[in-house]
């Protein structure tokens, strides 16, 4: 059992909205400090996201490679994209897997959530796995564009230890990976209906 956090906690006095744009939402807020004080706390409100570890039947992993404008690079990524209002994790990774690359997968299986940004945002990933994936056509989103190829599992593991991937989530899911195709961790799989 984790210890108590109580003594650890802020609590919110006042809330100010900074922006709210397209895709941003930033809020001030003041709050109040464990030890009674008070502190302002400036963050980003997002509506959460499903990354997707995708794995072909020979043992290869899917993955992207896209440019992310605000650091001015190319990034190897596993395919991800943020919830739609009411949209469930699954939904949203079967939605994200299918335009992103073509692929459709038999089986998924929830591996972790994460949150890549905690000092600034309430983004909160969750991580799944599938397997048992048919080949299609993308359907990107108008002004989304991206190539799509496949590594190894030895492949990927050294471009995460060499920096050739530096992006959070692809990242954090190298530990998974590992582990899970070593068999020292096991996901709970689901077998899913035909997707169209």
């Amino acid at each position: 059992m984790l210890p108590d956090d109580r003594h650890l906690r802020e609590h919110t006095l006042s809330r100010e909205e900074l922006l709210k744009g397209h895709f941003l939402h930033v809020v001030r807020e003041m709050v109040k400090l464990p030890d009674g004080g008070t502190a302002t706390r400036e963050y980003i409100l997002h509506p959460g996201a499903v990354a997707v570890v995708p794995l072909t039947d020979d043992g290869r992993i899917v993955l992207e490679r896209q440019y992310r404008h605000p650091t001015g690079k190319v990034m190897i990524e596993i395919p991800a994209g943020k919830l739609d209002a009411g949209e469930s994790a699954l939904a949203c990774g079967q939605r994200e897997l299918r335009e992103e690359t073509g692929y459709v997968a038999r089986e998924w299986a929830y591996a972790f959530t994460l949150y890549p940004t905690v000092a600034y945002s309430d983004e909160a990933i969750q991580i799944w796995f599938a397997r048992g994936l048919t080949a299609g056509r993308s359907q990107l989103d108008q002004g989304e564009f991206l190539e799509v190829f496949t590594a190894t599992p030895g492949e990927f593991l050294e471009w995460c230890r060499d920096g050739s991937i530096v992006d959070a989530k692809t990242l954090a899911s190298a530990a998974w990976i590992q582990n899970v195709l070593s068999g020292a961790w096991k996901l709970d799989w689901q077998a899913l209906p035909s997707q169209p």
